[in-house]
């Protein structure tokens, strides 16, 4: 049976993750992290998408896209994943596969999920109790988007730049975000709509992609009030 086809829209923003095998470590040392940062960074130029939010986790990977064509993404992801199972491989002498299966991407709806995602993904580390505060964690974006240190991976999504004006007040106002956890309840439905692949938005975005496919885009959950998230299966399209 064939693989179904990943989708994504240009200009639409995508949370996608990819896992170590079996959950285990896909990064060994410093110079991993470096050298997955360098592929990423060639691949963001070759195959047009903008990164807003990152975070490389020692068993997996955690990014935050707006693709500029359709194959953006999925070809990014097959870019940096085959150039990093190499230089593993070649580096700590092993064979055999790294990454576990194909990786998660779920739609975004920016206009009320995207700075949400930018939390979730930041705060991984905090989360998985490795630091007590997301600016400890040397291999994420928080340190560029919350302190304004320079990053050539990361490129500030509008939403972003319109937490303020004035860059100085846009950190302040982005660390603000910071100041408490993600609700249970939210950073659950990011992590559901993930792992399964499903669009993460409300009925007007589910709408707007739709309108821009000519098509529906899966089962919508039933029994979830006007207006709260809908998870739509986007391996259905």
């Amino acid at each position: 049976m064939p693989r179904k086809t990943r989708m994504y829209l240009p200009g639409v923003p995508a949370h996608v993750v990819q896992r170590g095998h079996n959950r285990d470590a896909c990064f060994f040392a410093e110079e991993d992290f470096r050298f997955y940062r360098q592929v990423l960074g060639e691949g963001l130029k070759r195959y047009g998408a903008e990164l807003h939010a990152y975070c490389l986790m020692t068993n997996h990977v955690h990014l935050l896209l707006t693709p500029k064509h359709t194959d953006s993404i999925s070809r990014l992801i097959q870019h940096v994943g085959r150039q990093y199972v190499q230089y593993i491989n070649k580096t700590y002498r092993r064979s055999g596969t790294l990454w576990e299966g194909r990786h998660k991407g779920s739609l975004v709806d920016a206009e009320n999920y995207l700075l949400s995602c930018y939390r979730y993904i930041e705060l991984n580390p905090v989360t998985a109790c490795m630091v007590d505060q997301p600016e400890q964690y040397p291999w994420s974006s928080f340190r560029m988007n919350a302190l304004g240190e320079f990053d050539e991976l990361v490129t500030a999504h509008p939403l972003f730049l319109a937490l303020d004006r004035e860059e100085t007040k846009r950190r302040q106002a982005y660390r603000e975000l910071f100041r408490f956890s993600l609700p249970d309840e939210l950073r659950n439905e990011i992590a559901d709509c993930l792992s399964a692949s499903q669009l993460l938005g409300r009925s007007r975005f589910r709408e707007q992609v739709e309108s821009t496919l000519g098509r529906k885009v899966g089962q919508v959950s039933r029994g979830r009030p006007k207006g709260q998230t809908e998870m739509i299966n986007l391996k259905s399209i």
